[in-house]
């Protein structure tokens, strides 16, 4: 038996399958990764800030022309991308009354379009965005629209930020607790697209008390040696191969 046909067998005979992913499941959509040899942090700004910094709490309070004209090519990049094989291999097992959940750390909303309704975003999204004054909310194409380039409440006058999670601040704690909640009740957990080095979220793993842990990640990932089944190849690839057949 193959190790795609064990997959199969493990997705038959389960019933509260949680998919645990990162950003490795949507570079097939042609959005960068972070750390890969071609992500985000390895591109160059022309700035004297690197685009890890740039995605920080500080530098948004502190530049926000600077960190607005990149969000702008950011999230222009996301709503321009389109579902690929991961995603809608998810959502038919969704829909198949196997999977519970998402517990996505990606912020481009690509498993709803995809059709998934259980998705839990613990980094955010891009999709929706709230004035900081009065907390009016505005979708990801007028703040694109209000950029110019930093966008500005119609309503008071107060900056718009995106409702994503930058470095140095907190997860919502709601997200936090059903994400923990899915995982412990989950009896196989797939980890994919992820290379678990972002804390906290890639600490929820340990929450998994199933007896069925499978990784799909073209890198080695702290998980490896405890998973039943380890692939590295690409997600779509395998998640098709498993939901769709060859």
């Amino acid at each position: 038996m193959t190790d795609i046909e064990k997959l199969r067998a493990m997705i038959a005979s389960h019933h509260r399958i949680v998919f645990f992913g990162g950003a490795g499941v949507s570079t097939e959509s042609n959005i960068p990764d972070f750390r890969g040899a071609n992500g985000l942090y390895r591109q160059k700004t022309g700035l004297p800030w690197t685009p890890e910094e740039m995605l920080s709490h500080h530098f948004y309070e502190e530049h926000p022309v600077e960190f607005f004209t990149m969000y702008k090519q950011f999230a222009e990049a996301m709503l321009k991308a389109s579902p690929n094989r991961a995603h809608f291999a998810l959502a038919k097992l969704e829909q198949e009354g196997r999977l519970s959940a998402v517990i996505t750390q990606n912020i481009d909303g690509l498993h709803q379009r995809a059709g998934s309704r259980n998705v839990i975003e613990v980094h955010g999204t891009i999709l929706t965005n709230t004035c900081e004054k009065c907390f009016a909310t505005y979708d990801a194409k007028t703040l694109l629209t209000l950029a110019l380039p930093v966008p500005h409440c119609p309503s008071c006058g107060g900056v718009i930020k995106p409702d994503v999670v930058l470095y140095e601040e907190a997860l919502d704690t709601n997200d936090i607790d059903e994400a923990i909640d899915e995982i412990s009740k989950a009896d196989m957990l797939i980890i994919g697209g992820t290379s678990l080095v972002v804390y906290p979220a890639a600490g929820f793993v340990t929450y998994f008390r199933g007896d069925a842990l499978v990784v799909i990640n073209q890198d080695a990932t702290a998980q490896d040696a405890r998973a039943d089944l380890v692939f590295h190849e690409s997600v779509g690839k395998v998640l098709e191969m498993a939901v769709e057949g060859d």
